[in-house]
């Protein structure tokens, strides 16, 4: 009886035992794991595919200075991490992240800028600013409107003359540049004079806003090489433009609205000062730029290397 029992014991556990490695085959990590790569697998084909070197920041022949712009990249750990629980593939949890340029704006010798980089869909107005108080409250009011940021180039010895209006202007969140100091002809000036210019205009501004500007216009657009080099010392690049409103001349709205927007492309900086024809086209300017599917921003935004997200 004894090893009657023993045997229908011994056949009985062998069962269960194969039953164990037959379960044990079907629910291990074997069929879960080729499940897995297969994702693995369909991340990395789409990550190359969609790949986007970044683009260095260059010294052009014709538009000098050039900053770069920030290549693409799919997060393939961060990507299989969120579609790891359903194992299937899924383009919206792509995960993206940004690549850095080798050569970036900072690397380039002191050189003037009048543009964005080609790549990216953004465009900014540089409003300088000496004259043209009663102008200026509209020209906020429409940046309010339409939660436009900007940047302004204040002519130091306006700054002294209206430092209310200075702040104003900065605390509505727009940025700040030296415009020098007394709308001065750089390009006859010495290195010294012109040192002095800015860095008076940069004291003011310090003193009035609490800010020290990066970017630095020349007034008219008048410089030469060692203005460019000047600024550089003084921490400032040198910012010119792509498009010019010619608004001083004082056209009417319609011509200089009508001359302006054809021009408008990947990059574009938009001269412009506190005038009755940029008062009232600023509005329809930026309503049509951004029916473009451009971006505004300031010049600061311009120059970033970060990508425009789509």
């Amino acid at each position: 009886m004894k090893v009657k029992n023993l045997l229908q014991f011994g056949v009985v556990g062998f069962f269960l035992c194969t039953i164990g490695v037959a379960l044990h085959h079907f629910f291990t990590p074997t069929s879960i794991q080729a499940e897995n790569d297969l994702l693995l697998e369909e991340i990395q084909s789409y990550a190359e595919k969609h790949a986007i070197e970044p683009v260095d920041a260059k010294v052009d022949r014709v538009w000098k200075a050039i900053p770069g712009y920030n290549g693409l990249k799919v997060d393939v750990e961060a990507s299989y991490a969120k579609m790891r629980k359903r194992k299937t593939f899924d383009e919206k949890q792509i995960v993206l992240k940004q690549i850095k340029p080798k050569v970036r704006l900072q690397d380039l010798p002191p050189s003037p800028i009048y543009k964005g980089n080609p790549e990216k869909p953004m465009v900014s107005f540089l409003i300088n600013v000496a004259w043209g108080n009663e102008f200026i409250p509209p020209m906020i009011e429409t940046l309010d409107k339409h939660d436009v940021k900007t940047t302004f180039f204040f002519d130091g010895s306006w700054v002294s003359k209206n430092p209310d209006i200075a702040k104003m202007i900065y605390e509505k969140g727009h940025e700040i540049g030296n415009h020098a100091y007394s709308h001065p002809d750089l390009s006859r000036y010495s290195r010294a004079d012109t040192s002095t210019e800015l860095s008076k205009t940069n004291d003011v501004i310090e003193k009035t806003i609490g800010v020290k500007p990066i970017w630095f216009a020349p007034p008219s657009g008048s410089f030469n090489e060692e203005t460019v080099n000047v600024a550089r010392e003084l921490d400032m690049f040198t910012i010119l433009w792509t498009v010019d409103t010619v608004d001083w001349r004082q056209p009417a709205t319609s011509e200089m609205v009508n001359r302006v927007l054809p021009q408008v492309e990947n990059g574009t900086m938009i001269l412009m000062h506190p005038t009755k024809p940029v008062a009232e086209g600023l509005d329809t300017m930026i309503q049509e730029i951004r029916e473009k599917g451009y971006v505004l921003g300031t010049v600061s935004d311009m120059m970033s290397e970060n990508r425009i997200q789509s």
